[in-house]
């Protein structure tokens, strides 16, 4: 229920703006980092709101500000680092990589820049007509809009002290990530020792080859363990089932009949493997999304209330003028690019807008009711559609769905936020204004940051930089373009399994839903066909342990895993960029 309080006209300041878009900004490089390693994105506003709360009272105790930073003040700067965390979603992890990996061609850093704050900007305005009937009529949970607003209302009021603490377990794993990052990276000169990228097994070979070679080692890394924490044990015994299946069973047979390329590694047998991993995505997400069938009905139903004329409560809401406005200025900018960028057509471009904004209502109503947003599954559709209509072009069928996916996800990201300034009487204007500062912020870090770390394609799909979600991309676009035939007679096997399968396990999910448990995600099965073992193995061990705590010490579990974790992912992706840069500029080898 909302809380009746009257809105402070001073929620966005200059420091809430600029404290926003500078942790915003270099969570966005974490985001970054992890998902071109993982294939998974890190929450952003739970943990900025606890450094921002931590950051400003250190300041206020040593008298650089004059006033605590307060409540609503911390709920605008989350609006603005949450838009900039997710600056990812732009295309930077999925549609762009997966293309670099077509063409092998980089881009450069101006069309990205513009490219993805202008599927940003589209999915802020595209969120305009959802929030009064979603968030103020029907009051959808968003769950981590609620999350977030409870954590500002402990981190301010009476339990302050334990907002605190849980700032200084998060500055400790960041410190450690840092180090991890630091002694693994750096190689300077006179370093007497470096912790290797991969701890590999002695002696265990399979079909005579070393388990390196198929990527069954453990990552020298924090940051897996932290991610596994986070994602949850369901996701992680699946994909550590599905790394099993694929590298430690498959992968030895293929090698052994001379169908994968007998150097192995990551890359040589996930070019067999993605096959089997992107149908099980592809089918599984579908078919989920079909069965929430009742969802999409009430969300193109409760949408179309916000084109009634204001009455009283609306007249405080981002007026349905502003929604015309944005689409009038921004619309033609995307047309534009993807026209100018990526030689789609030009009412190919303006149907991609059009099918955004469905996409975009469906993409809210499943993040207020479940708290997941299914770009994946939504991106494909429109994979499939373009397919269709321009048969044979992979670069149309990606890009148009990057823009579908980004709008639905900025869009989704936005109603989270003004969930949690709905639960704390937060000016939603504001907020709407805050997120276009976190677009730019975020922009601003992710487009050199991906630039140093992927200066060229045959970077991606790597041992180094996986890609998953953008391995998955490319399967579906070089499928459509080139179509089923073309692949090796195994493959069709693989992917027909894998499709079948998919849509299998969603089948025994409905029909179990009490023991869902017991049963591999779909998601994380097919993901561990796309990610290295090495990956995996430390995402389960990182999973495993916050299992244990739960159920030893649920309270201290409680009170550490999200925050340690999340400065395990922090402190080492950060160092781990910074040291790239360093390595660009001369100073590190």
């Amino acid at each position: 229920m909302s809380q009746e309080r009257s809105p402070s006209k001073t929620q966005l300041t200059v420091r809430a703006c600029a404290a926003g878009m500078l942790l915003g900004g270099l969570m966005s490089l974490s985001n970054l980092y992890v998902a071109l390693k993982t294939g998974w994105s890190i929450g952003v506003s739970i943990t900025a709101g606890i450094l921002a709360f931590a950051i400003f009272t250190i300041l206020l105790k040593l008298r650089f500000v004059r006033t605590a930073f307060g409540m609503l003040e911390n709920n605008a700067m989350q609006s603005v680092a949450s838009a900039a965390g997710y600056m990812t979603g732009g295309g930077t992890v999925a549609a762009i990589p997966a293309l670099m990996m077509i063409t092998g061609q980089p881009m450069a850093g101006w069309p990205m820049f513009f490219w993805i704050s202008s599927i940003a900007m589209l999915g802020v305005v595209m969120a305009i007509p959802m929030k009064m009937q979603m968030i103020n009529v029907e009051q959808l949970r968003f769950p981590t809009g609620i999350a977030a607003a409870e954590t500002l209302k402990a981190l301010h009021g009476e339990e302050g002290s334990e907002g605190a603490a849980k700032a200084k377990l998060l500055g400790w794993g960041a410190a450690a990530g840092a180090v991890v990052a630091f002694v693994r990276d750096a190689k300077a000169p006179g370093m007497p020792w470096t912790l290797p990228e991969k701890i590999k097994i002695p002696f265990a070979t399979l079909a005579g080859r070393p388990l390196a070679d198929y990527t069954l080692s453990f990552e020298g890394s924090l940051i897996m363990l932290g991610a596994g924490a986070i994602m949850g044990f369901r996701a992680a015994w699946s994909m550590l089932l599905g790394a099993f299946i694929n590298f430690g069973i498959i992968a030895p047979m293929l090698y052994t009949r001379g169908i994968i390329d007998p150097k192995l590694g990551y890359k040589n047998i996930v070019a067999w493997s993605v096959w089997f991993g992107s149908a099980m995505i592809l089918t599984s997400g579908l078919l989920a999304f079909a069965f929430e069938w009742r969802t999409v009905a009430r969300a193109f139903k409760s949408v179309t209330g916000a084109f009634d004329g204001p009455d009283g409560a609306a007249s405080k809401e981002v007026p349905m003028l502003w929604f015309f406005i944005g689409l009038a200025l921004l619309t033609p900018v995307v047309v534009f690019l993807e026209w100018f960028l990526f030689g789609i057509k030009i009412w190919m471009g303006l149907l991609s807008v059009v099918m955004s904004f469905f996409i975009a209502i469906v993409a809210c109503r499943a993040t207020g009711e479940t708290d997941t947003t299914p770009t994946g599954a939504l991106g494909k559709i429109t994979q499939i559609t373009f397919g269709a209509l321009d048969p044979g072009n992979m670069t149309t069928n990606l890009m148009t769905a990057n823009v579908t996916g980004g709008v639905g996800l900025h869009a989704a990201d936005l109603l989270t936020d003004l969930k949690s300034g709905y639960l704390l009487g937060a000016d939603p204007r504001q907020q709407f204004w805050a997120q276009f500062f976190g677009v730019v912020a975020g922009s601003v870090f992710v487009v050199p940051a991906y630039r140093l770390l992927i200066p060229t394609a045959d970077l991606l799909g790597t041992d180094k930089w996986p890609a998953p979600g953008a391995q998955t991309w490319k399967g579906v676009a070089v499928l459509l373009a080139q179509g089923f035939h073309t692949l090796h007679p195994t493959a069709q096997v693989a992917l027909g399994v894998g499709a079948v399968l998919g849509i299998l396990l969603v089948l025994i999910e409905k029909a179990f839903p009490k023991h869902r448990w017991l049963i591999p995600s779909p998601t994380g099965l097919g993901l561990a066909f796309t990610t290295p073992a090495f990956n995996t193995i430390s995402m389960f061990l990182g999973a495993l342990i916050a299992l244990i705590m739960e159920r030893k010490r649920p309270v201290l579990a409680e009170k550490t895993i999200v925050p340690v974790s999340s400065g395990f992912i922090a402190g080492e992706s950060l160092v781990g960029v910074l040291i790239a840069a360093l390595v660009v500029l001369g100073f590190l080898s």
